[in-house]
């Protein structure tokens, strides 16, 4: 083996000296290295440590003793395999080094092949055993600092001299806290005697190990279960030098054991108490089958259903009342005293448990021979017979039929005291409940039904239902109990009268209760009033019907605006354009005009029950109008007919248009007068009136808020229910044909509508009627209305009038032209488009009509404005509503103009927005 060997040293001759040396050595073969300064050797020594370095103490640039630091330094050990060599024998400088780490040292001046030879191999021996032991420690080290126990050396004292991790860990305590401690110190006093004893033999060699389990206690106070296993370590002379302590922690072990002791413990208690329960069980169950009495029975079943007996016990005889030699004589006797329904549905099945082998129980009845209903409970178990090829079958039979009546009557108390309590809480139902038998007799009334129908408990019991209530005039009271018998329920809308008279409508629930045999014996009733809920569909319904006929009225008014706007202009202009007319011609336009207007007036009644007329609105005391109504009443109306008001000092006011309002109290005062041709008494009467969250549900179009009551009431010939539903739809009356228009009303509810009010009818034939108009209060102050009425001439200005109605486009433009206006006229939005694009700078006001085809004025009046943001429209239609789709859809012009209109407001408009 090649040994590497480096040379460092300053001088040249010493090196080749000692490469001759080491040449010689015929035993050894070795790698020289060499380097003359320390910095040298040390670079050789970072680049490959070579086996032994012979070191000359004296260097350029440092001594042996530093190269021993630096090396030292470098290796991060003390047992270095370096020979130093010195000039002189000086032993201190020897001692110095062999401190520093050197493994051996040598004179120059006595180095000899041999003894350099020799002194090599002490240090390669002595270099090899060292590390050897090292590696040795290493691996001790480990695994006295890793093991997954504590272990220990203590001193025969008790001192802790040697203690690794995992022991600091059980007790809590570190190193160096532990060395200043004695075991004696962490043993629990209640375990210290056994331990010391224990010791005690290990001393006088009596024992060699012990290994014990004992408490210590941790540093912070809590107890721990140790398993401690403990060996002595003598001196080569026999005298005790440590103890080797190997520590478990068992503390998880010991509180499973404790828990399982104590488990075992509960188990043995239970099982001793089951024990005593067991055997006072089999003391009483042997009495009870003792002093039993049932019937045995064995017999045999083949695999075509055919069977033969084989025993019957003698306690047949008290339960079938038959004896076995009966049963035994004649094979199909207990078969035919099994109730038929029993034999098919329980008896024949068991055949299937037979040959399935194994055992089952079951309940059947049984006809005595006395004539008597028996229950018999049986027990059933089969086994095969290879042998013979068939199944015994062994029966363990007991009369049930006492048991079963004394289950049957607690189960009654029971469900007596279960229907009491459900009973109280039955009484807490809004609804009405009761109960009655198939012969409708009542046994069961709780407070809801007192409170719906006005009956006592006590006044109903016994009574019949389908009197008390005049059920039996309805015909679905019939087809209502077929349904219920078939089905086992029933439910539907039933009228009712209650002990007061009154009507009421209920939502009727009917559930038919079964007895223990599932034969029918009650009648379970829950009814919920539903009257309230009936009218405001009946509210609705009218609501609906009403808006579809005002959806067509609307249609229609529109149509006829737009005839009779050139026909009341024209009538107007005409007068002004043949000045020369005789009088007979000028009262015939007059009569045109007239009749013009009366037409217009009638769409506006129209358009007012479809949409709501529009108006203007202004704050309004209702006793001024009610005042000014009388007047005019009493000074027109017949003199049998005695006019009344009541109105209070302080009443509310509304927001209003006054003549809208005095047209509805008109039209309602004309019909009173009407009803009532032989005379009578009309009363006007207002007052205040808070509708609260009630009242609102049960009127559709109530709202909750203050409102002012308007009361028109007759002693008239009243108004049927049939018709009640209908008077408030245009063109219905009763009156006799040229004295109605059936207009009337029909406009007294639009015009309420859109005063977002509502009206209630009450009436009863032969005694009256009586209106009551709700009108919402407002906060305003009662202000005056200023009069604007001229006929103002322009001065020349252009004025674009868009119509798709060829006549209207006509007489707006002539009377434009007449009062000194020029005029340019488009018949669609297209055609207004371009003559505006052309003479855009010279247009002051464009007429725009709403409804026309293809593009509608509100898209045209978009279109407008796009082009000129402050062109000046005035918009016209013939339905009010569409006042509201231009600020619906953000459409602002400067006015809003209603068909037909007279010649005085299409001036006033027209001058009134080119002055703005």
């Amino acid at each position: 083996m090649t040994r590497k060997i480096l040379l460092v040293d300053d001088c040249l001759e010493d090196r080749a000296i000692y490469r001759r040396y080491l040449l010689q050595d015929k035993q050894h073969t070795y790698n020289i290295l060499e380097a003359q300064t320390g910095e040298e050797g040390l670079q050789l020594c970072q680049q490959q440590f070579p086996d032994v370095i012979l070191l000359d103490y004296l260097l350029p640039d440092m001594d042996g003793l530093e190269f021993l630091t630096h090396l030292n330094t470098q290796l991060g050990q003390t047992n270095l395999p370096v020979i130093m060599l010195t000039g002189q024998g000086n032993e201190q400088i020897a001692v110095q080094a062999m401190k520093k780490g050197a493994a051996d040292y040598l004179v120059k001046s006595h180095t000899t092949t041999v003894s350099l030879s020799l002194t090599i191999q002490n240090v390669l021996e002595k270099t090899s055993l060292v590390g050897q032991l090292e590696e040795s420690e290493g691996f001790f080290r480990a695994t006295f600092n890793q093991a997954a126990v504590g272990i220990a050396h203590v001193g025969i004292d008790g001192q802790w001299l040697l203690v690794n991790q995992k022991l600091c860990s059980i007790v809590g305590y570190t190193h160096e806290e532990l060395n200043r401690l004695t075991f004696q110190d962490l043993t629990h006093p209640n375990d210290l005697n056994s331990d010391l004893e224990y010791i005690r033999l290990l001393l006088t060699g009596e024992i060699q190990t012990y290994s014990i389990e004992k408490r210590y206690i941790r540093k912070d106070k809590t107890l721990i279960w140790i398993n401690l296993t403990v060996s002595l370590v003598r001196k080569p002379s026999g005298e005790p030098k440590y103890f080797i302590c190997v520590v478990q922690d068992i503390s998880d072990r010991k509180q499973i054991e404790q828990r399982l002791q104590v488990a075992h413990d509960q188990l043995e208690r239970r099982v001793s108490q089951r024990t005593a329960e067991l055997e006072q069980a089999q003391t009483k169950l042997s009495h009870i089958i003792n002093s039993a009495i049932a019937a045995i029975i064995s017999f045999r079943v083949f695999a075509n259903r055919d069977w033969e007996y084989e025993y019957f016990s003698t306690g047949c005889e008290t339960i079938y009342g038959y004896t076995p030699q009966e049963f035994m004589a004649d094979k199909h006797l207990w078969m035919s005293r099994v109730l038929p329904e029993d034999r098919k549905t329980v008896i024949i099945p068991l055949f299937e448990y037979f040959f399935a082998e194994g055992s089952t129980k079951i309940e059947y009845r049984f006809c005595h021979q006395d004539g008597s209903i028996r229950w018999i409970a049986s027990t059933y178990t089969s086994r095969r017979d290879q042998v013979k090829d068939c199944w015994i079958i062994t029966a363990v039979n007991t009369d049930i039929s006492d048991a079963l009546r004394q289950v049957a009557a607690r189960l009654r108390k029971q469900a007596e005291q279960k229907i009491r309590e459900q009973a109280a809480l039955l009484d807490v139902a809004s609804d009405a409940i009761f109960v009655r038998d198939l012969q409708h007799n009542i046994f069961f009334w709780n407070q809801g039904a007192e409170r719906l129908y006005g009956w006592q408990s006590a006044e109903v019991l016994g009574k019949k239902a389908n009197e008390l209530f005049s059920e039996e005039s309805f015909p679905q009271v019939g087809s209502a109990m077929k349904t219920l018998m078939d089905q086992g329920k029933w439910q539907g809308e039933l009228e009712h009268t209650t002990k007061d008279g009154k009507k009421v409508i209920v939502q009727s629930r009917w559930t038919l209760v079964q007895d223990y045999t599932e034969q029918p014996k009650f009648i379970l009733t829950v009814n919920s009033d539903i009257t309230e809920k009936k009218q405001l569909e009946v509210q609705f319904y009218q609501a609906q019907r009403l808006e579809s006929l005002g959806t067509l009225a609307s249609g229609i008014a529109h149509d006829m605006n737009n005839i009779l706007s050139p026909i009341l202009t024209v009538a107007q202009l005409l007068p002004l354009k043949l000045p020369n007319l005789d009088d007979k011609n000028r009262q015939l336009l007059k009569i045109l005009e007239d009749n013009s207007k009366r037409g217009a007036e009638l769409v506006k009644q129209i358009l007012s029950f479809a949409r709501g007329a529009e108006g203007k609105r202004v704050p309004l005391q209702i006793k001024h109008l009610i005042k000014e109504l009388e007047r005019i009443v009493k000074s027109t109306f017949p003199k049998s007919i005695e006019i009344c008001t009541k109105i209070p000092q302080s009443l509310s006011t509304v927001l209003a248009d006054s003549t809208q309002i005095h047209q509805v109290l008109m039209n309602l005062c004309v019909n009173a007068r009407d009803a009532m041709p032989q005379g009578g008494t009309i009363t006007i009467s207002a007052e205040n009136f808070f509708v609260d969250q009630n009242y609102a549900r049960m009127n559709l179009e109530a709202k909750i808020g203050n409102y002012v009551v308007i009361t028109v009431s007759d002693t008239g010939c009243g108004i049927p229910k049939e018709l009640s539903e209908r008077i408030f739809e245009p063109f219905f009356t009763t009156k006799e044909p040229g004295k109605g228009t059936g207009l009337g009303l029909s406009t007294v509810i639009g015009i309420i509508k859109n005063h977002d009010g509502f009206i209630n009818l009450y009436s009863q034939v032969g005694k009256g009627s009586r209106f009551k108009v709700f009108l919402p209060t407002s906060e305003q102050a009662v202000t005056q209305e200023d009069d604007h009425s001229q006929k103002p001439k322009g001065n020349g200005e252009l004025i674009l009038i868009v119509d798709d109605e060829a006549s209207i486009l006509e007489i707006t433009k002539t009377s434009l032209e007449d009062y000194n206006y020029t005029t340019l006229i488009a018949r669609d939005g297209v055609e207004a488009f371009s003559l505006y694009a052309q003479h855009q700078n010279e247009i002051r006001l464009v007429l725009m009509d709403i409804q026309m085809p293809w593009i509608d004025g509100l898209s045209a009046i978009r279109v407008l404005q796009q082009m000129n943001p402050s062109v000046k429209i005035i918009a016209v239609s013939g339905l009010a509503s569409n006042r509201q789709l231009l600020e619906a859809n953000g459409i602002n012009v400067a006015e809003f103009l209603l068909k037909p209109y007279t010649l005085e407001e299409l001036l006033d408009t027209i001058k009134y927005v080119l002055q703005r």
